[in-house]
């Protein structure tokens, strides 16, 4: 039996196809966390922050701007209480972001942040954040959602405004996926 070339073209175009697809799950998104990690773009603020006493510079301030959006399929009424702040490198400062579940059912919200300009994500330090765990909500709760940070005092002296940005997601469905999975393995092993 002979191979068309048709036959043998497609097949690469699979072939080709199919790699790419692994490459786009499993390869890029380590190698993009990485590159993100080491010049700071996309605005990756990173995880908990352990604060050490450091001078505050008081001879310049630096506004912080907070921005609040929801994800499409997030009911949830989410914004900063504030819309923005003045602070002092190295001084250390509190604020809250406001969530409301308006819906007839619990749920539970993942916030993901991002900060621009790009190159200040390394010199923002968050020490207390909702984004560090799932947020949950009762069907007509509302929550104070607290966020602490430095900004650090070697941020480069031309930075004057920083943004700093959360995106709020429904992750209820994941979640409890997760918690059957555990619970179903759990009463296995019982």
């Amino acid at each position: 039996m002979r191979i068309s070339k048709n036959s043998k073209v497609t097949a690469k175009l699979l072939a080709l196809a199919a790699s790419m697809l692994v490459f786009a799950i499993f390869v890029m998104p380590p190698l993009y966390d990485a590159f993100c990690e080491i010049t700071g773009l996309n605005g990756k603020t990173g995880g908990r922050y352990e604060a050490v006493p450091a001078a505050i510079d008081t001879s310049r301030s630096i506004t912080v701007q907070f921005v609040a959006s929801n994800n499409d399929n997030m009911p949830w009424k989410f914004s900063p209480s504030v819309m923005s702040i003045e602070v002092h490198p190295g001084e250390i400062m509190d604020t809250v972001f406001l969530a409301f579940n308006p819906t007839k059912v619990d749920m539970i919200g993942q916030a993901i942040p991002s900060l621009v300009p790009f190159k200040a994500a390394q010199y923002f330090h968050k020490t207390e954040c909702f984004c560090f765990n799932q947020q949950k909500l009762k069907a007509g709760e509302k929550a104070e959602l607290p966020l602490r940070f430095i900004v650090d005092p070697d941020i480069p002296k031309n930075v004057k405004t920083i943004t700093l940005s959360y995106t709020l997601f429904d992750v209820t469905e994941r979640i409890s996926k997760n918690v059957d999975k555990s619970n179903t393995k759990s009463a296995r092993e019982g």
